[in-house]
């Protein structure tokens, strides 16, 4: 066995996008997975770890899974990162796994005769064989493993067969001896092949003539090994399956149909299917606070348990149901093939905007997160197109919004149908991300009559065949998002919630220390109808009275046009940290100095009225707030990641000055009309 001393090795999983690299990397490592970033850039970079026994002794795999490419030529910053890790001394790669898809053979074999003149340890892994098999494609694997040299091992990885050849063949990999480039070329005289391809990634050599003439050669080869080794019918199913279900769904009318049909549905199950666990999750918090509130000792202590750290996590955790769900149906349109064809069927809409299909990948992942989404335009080679996807991603509306925009349709509409059988507010949720997506079109629009270039665009994109969804990589997916969601998110509530508990109980003058001896007295007293009334009034003068509530006062003529209160505007200014942050801070502060803490922050809101007896959350209020969130830039890491991806602060300015005037007009016009 090829192994360190202490049982340990690096493996490096490459392969071209869509041959089934994610599946393997996550059947290796399960859920023994984290993300970081590359050094330097700030592309989510996958590791895991798989540990097992041979022959008595334990064994760790350390798996880094690779952004695909399609050959060492890259043409996006992504394979320029592939490449550079794979090249990288510092990273120290034991064993290259080159993924490989069994029903596509010859298309593979270019990035797989690459690698394997890289002279690393080879193994590859011959995924979706299944398929191929389907299709009645015959592999003459042990003729293939001769003329490559390296261990070629049979992989269906839905099914989860062919694994524990695949780490016993990592264990004794080896360097092919077989070569594959031209020994006689020009460009290769005073070098080998993996100090060619080093320095033309560290961009000191032009590539654009020895790319052709590489691939001239290695297709030659390839033709020839494909030609002997591989028998395949003219007529594959498969193919002929996907290309009747392509002509209804990649349909110039029909396809965009069944496009809002799709995301349509999506936003109704979010509402219908998260209903239950959400109401769960809230009683389960309340009773948990009543709980501790009853066990320890009255105090500071006892308040900000209660009132704060529960009432600001249980303001994000109820909503775990909405944003697992809405990642289910992300990963199911990934894993079946129809995202790639949502990018197809929008490419000619995009052009129009100054954009191309490749912005649309981008665009649908930044309903999940704006920071990943912003990352994946790095597949995007035209720089204005780029730039202009980067720019308009924020207006999409991501899963750090589900849950302002739950809360607050939920008190528009507590109970209420579309059409007798559709959820009305699935239907205003609907609305609000076409919404930020129109918005993000015209603002394409006009930065394309802006920005001046000379850059040509293309778009190409292979179309996968139509597969069922694996549950284990869906799980896998979602668990691991909505674990960074809880944990990034919670980091930030957890700390805003104790500051807007302190502010919130604590104050400086005379009134507040009168208004908190008043509470003490009446909470002493016998609870009656008279003081249970007298209670309430006094905590809401205090609450105003509190540190919170002057800074509140003071910044609230601002925002009054609006139709927002002093809470409120504590709350859009927290939210800048995250914007889920708002329901943490919201259910802060109506907590903050209420004694009885029997219903949740949606009644709260539903029950809130202002001086005059009026109720707080009318529609015209509901309605500027949800126009304000669907257009802030509310969120400081995606303002951190367009810095770092555009290297400008000015595009950021831009950027931020743009969407808060674009959210504070659309606000301000909303409730000036409706109220």
């Amino acid at each position: 066995m090829g192994l360190k001393q202490n049982n340990y090795l690096k493996v490096a999983l490459l392969g071209n996008p869509n041959a089934g690299k994610s599946s393997i990397f996550n059947g290796l490592t399960g859920l023994s997975q984290k993300t970081g970033n590359y050094a330097g850039v700030t592309v989510d970079r996958q590791e895991g770890k798989t540990t097992f026994f041979k022959d008595d002794a334990k064994v760790t795999l350390s798996i880094l899974d690779l952004p695909g490419v399609y050959s060492l030529y890259p043409k996006s910053n992504d394979e320029i990162i592939a490449c550079k890790t794979l090249l990288d001394e510092k990273e120290n790669i034991d064993v290259v796994v080159i993924v490989v898809d069994a029903s596509n053979l010859k298309r593979n074999l270019l990035l797989a005769t690459q690698l394997i003149d890289l002279k690393f340890k080879t193994v590859i892994a011959l995924n979706m064989i299944d398929e191929a098999e389907k299709q009645n494609v015959i592999i003459n694997i042990p003729e293939l493993k001769k003329a490559l040299d390296v261990e070629i091992i049979p992989l269906d990885s839905r099914r989860q067969k062919g694994f524990e050849n695949l780490k016993a063949a990592i264990l004794n990999a080896k360097i092919s001896e077989s070569i594959f480039y031209d020994l006689n070329a020009d460009y290769l005289k005073d070098c080998d092949y993996k100090q060619y391809i080093s320095n033309l990634i560290s961009k000191k050599i032009d590539p654009s003539a020895n790319e052709n003439a590489d691939k001239i050669y290695r297709f030659n080869t390839i033709n020839y090994l494909v030609a002997k080794n591989v028998k395949s019918p003219e007529q594959l199913s498969s193919k002929r399956r996907t290309s009747k279900l392509d002509a209804i769904i990649t349909h110039k009318i029909f396809g965009y149909v069944i496009l809002l049909m799709v995301l349509f549905l999506v936003f109704q199950f979010i509402f219908f299917i998260s209903e239950t666990p959400m109401n769960w999750i809230e009683t389960a918090f309340l009773n948990l606070g009543e709980f501790i509130h009853n066990q320890l000792p009255a105090g500071q202590l006892n308040d900000l348990i209660v009132n704060g750290l529960i009432a600001g996590i249980s303001g994000v955790v109820m909503f775990i149901p909405q944003i697992a769900i809405l990642f289910i149906f992300i990963g199911f349109l990934e894993d079946s093939g129809y995202m790639a064809r949502a990018s197809f069927i929008m490419d000619k809409i995009m052009r129009r905007f100054g954009l191309n299909g490749k912005s649309v990948i981008p665009l649908i992942s930044g309903t999940a997160c704006a920071v990943p989404a912003i990352m994946a335009t790095r597949a995007i080679s035209n720089t204005k197109e780029r730039l202009i996807t980067v720019f308009v991603l924020p207006l999409i509306s991501c899963s750090a919004r589900l849950p302002v925009y739950t809360l607050l349709i939920s008190v528009m509409y507590p109970n209420s149908k579309f059409l007798g059988i559709f959820n009305s507010r699935g239907m205003v949720l609907f609305l609000l991300y076409f919404l930020g997506f129109f918005v993000t079109l015209l603002t394409a629009f006009v930065l394309k009559r802006i920005l001046k270039t000379t850059e040509s665009s293309f778009f190409i994109m292979e179309l996968p065949v139509y597969r069922w969804p694996q549950a284990k990589n869906i799980g896998i997916m979602v668990f691991s998002k909505v674990k960074v969601f809880v944990k990034e998110a919670g980091k930030i509530i957890v700390a805003i919630s104790i500051i807007i508990w302190f502010l919130s109980t604590h104050g400086a003058s005379e009134q507040f220390e009168t208004l908190e001896k008043k509470q003490q007295t009446l909470e002493n007293l016998a609870a009656t109808e008279i003081n249970t009334t007298e209670l309430k009034k006094v905590e809401k003068e205090k609450l105003e009275q509190s540190y919170i509530g002057k800074f509140g006062q003071f910044i609230e003529p601002a925002i009054k046009p609006l139709g927002y209160d002093w809470k409120i505007g504590i709350a859009l200014i927290t939210s800048f940290a995250a914007r889920e942050v708002f329901v943490g801070t919201m259910a802060t502060i109506y907590q903050a100095n209420d004694s009885e803490n029997e219903v949740g922050i949606k009644q709260k809101l539903l029950l809130e009225k202002d001086n005059d007896g009026n109720l707080t959350y009318t529609p015209a209020v509901c309605w500027s707030l949800l126009l304000f969130y669907a257009f802030a830039l509310q969120c400081m890491s995606t303002i951190a990641v367009v810095k770092r991806e555009t290297k400008s602060w000015m595009w950021v300015f831009i950027q931020f000055v743009f969407m808060s005037g674009l959210a504070y007009l659309s606000a301000f016009s909303a409730y000036q009309l409706l109220s």
